[in-house]
């Protein structure tokens, strides 16, 4: 076995938003969906190790080139671990592992196969694919209470080999697998109905449950499909893996139960232009609901407010490290939930509430490109101060927005105003240094105040 841990990177590098089901389902992105459908059929080139190919061919024998992409774009995430499983001359697993924050020993997979029988298969099976490298994008963002692994199976269209490998390992360690979610073939809607299976195992409560479960996510959130649950479901995917070693798994892909079967199946017509990329994007969004909704998300909310002196954390509660995206370090003292930088760059927040931690997508602050204002046209006074700072414009702004910062970046007083003489009562306030933030439409100004 060939196993290759990633260090977790210190910054997202990918958008991150707040702690709720429908937030992860606004993220699916299907403009990152079509890239990478066009990228793993082969249909563009990419880059993987450094050169760039195209992935025509992902037949079980010279697929080694996808499975490298599929390592790549998984080094691209936080909170992952992967894992290169060989388990035969050439087949290889690629399993990317995101540990739970509360029930690590509580595992929910969602899994498809990567290889194929011909050139391109964009619907079979780089449609699966793509929908878990996008989930795994999302949710690697995210704390969630239970252990999610997303596994790209090899060696399923001579035999189903990669998955049986993973499942009998995990029937022999006693891995206390809750949920497979199987996804094969998910962008091909002949009919146009928006409809799809999901297949479950007659007789087995656990898969039945699952079904149920991927139906109640789809009538708790909106999207544009229509479900047919399917018992007994087929055994002719990876799910059945799973099945014959007693985990509770399901396969959800296209209707061919209404025989809605993609027409270029298991041919090299099976190319991107053929699918539909809108039912696909639904399916997708389903997929990512229900696994975030499995994996237990946590509700902390990682996203940032910018406004034009600060940067403020969206979570109210917990601790906070600001963090330089340009130097990718912290920044020391600036531990509070408003940031105010003192340059222009690139800035994430670190948040922390209990055993969840998390981090912000990288913010551009560019505030400060605002011409400075004159000595002229601010007066501040007295500085020190001990009672009362008084602010005095001599500008053609009718309004300025006055913000005070202490050291570390604390938002101690904030408000906006017509007058041409402004006072902020400092008398209670620790002594200490503090930074005032003074702003107009055109010009803005940051001035060092000492409270006495």
């Amino acid at each position: 076995m060939r196993t290759i841990t990633t260090v977790v990177i210190f910054l997202c590098v990918t958008s991150s938003y707040g702690q709720n089901i429908q937030d992860i389902i606004d993220q699916v992105d299907l403009g990152n969906l079509t890239v990478t459908l066009n990228e793993f059929s082969g249909e563009q080139t990419t880059t993987v190790n450094g050169n760039t190919v195209s992935i025509i061919d992902r037949r079980q024998a010279v697929n080694d080139i996808a499975a490298d992409y599929l390592i790549e774009r998984f080094q691209e995430l936080d909170n992952i671990t992967i894992t290169d499983q060989s388990f035969n001359t050439n087949g290889r697993n690629i399993i990317a592992t995101q540990l739970g924050k509360t029930n690590p020993e509580n595992i929910y997979m969602i899994c498809a196969h990567y290889d194929t029988v011909t050139n391109f298969c964009a619907d079979d099976n780089a449609s699966g694919t793509g929908a878990i490298l996008e989930i795994a994008r999302i949710l690697s963002t995210q704390c969630l209470d239970n252990t999610i692994v997303y596994a790209l199976w090899d060696e399923e269209e001579i035999g189903l080999f990669g998955s049986a490998f993973y499942a009998t390992q995990a029937q022999t360690d006693n891995d206390n697998i809750l949920g497979v979610y199987n996804i094969d073939m998910i962008a091909y809607d002949g009919d146009g109905d928006n409809s799809f299976d999901i297949d479950v195992k007659q007789g087995d409560a656990g898969s039945i449950a699952m079904g149920n479960a991927i139906i109640n996510v789809l009538n708790s959130y909106t999207f544009n499909l229509n479900h047919n649950l399917i018992n007994p479901g087929t055994e002719q995917s990876d799910h059945s893996s799973f099945w014959n070693r007693g985990f509770p798994a399901a396969l959800v892909g296209e209707a061919w139960s209404e025989n809605d079967q993609n027409d270029q199946y298991h041919t090299s017509g099976d190319v991107v232009s053929n699918l539909n990329l809108s039912f696909y994007h639904e399916m997708v969004k389903l997929s990512a609901a229900y696994m975030a909704t499995v994996g237990g998300l946590v509700a902390v909310d990682n996203t940032i407010t910018l406004s034009t002196t600060a940067l403020t954390s969206n979570q109210s509660t917990g601790t906070y490290q600001w963090v330089n995206c340009d130097t990718n370090t912290p920044i020391a003292g600036a531990t509070n939930q408003t940031f105010m930088p003192s340059v222009n760059g690139n800035y994430a927040v670190e948040v922390t509430s209990g055993t969840c931690f998390e981090i912000s997508n990288c913010i551009a602050f560019n505030s400060l490109s605002l011409a400075t204002f004159l000595e002229s046209e601010i007066t501040i006074f007295p500085n020190p101060v001990s009672d009362e700072l008084k602010i005095e414009s001599h500008t053609d702004s009718q309004d300025l927005e006055l913000k005070l910062y202490t050291v570390s970046g604390k938002l101690v007083f904030d408000t906006s105003s017509s007058e041409n003489l402004i006072s902020i009562h400092m008398k209670s306030f620790p002594q200490g240094t503090y930074f005032l933030s003074v702003r107009s439409d055109k010009k803005s100004g940051t001035y060092k105040i000492v409270k006495e």
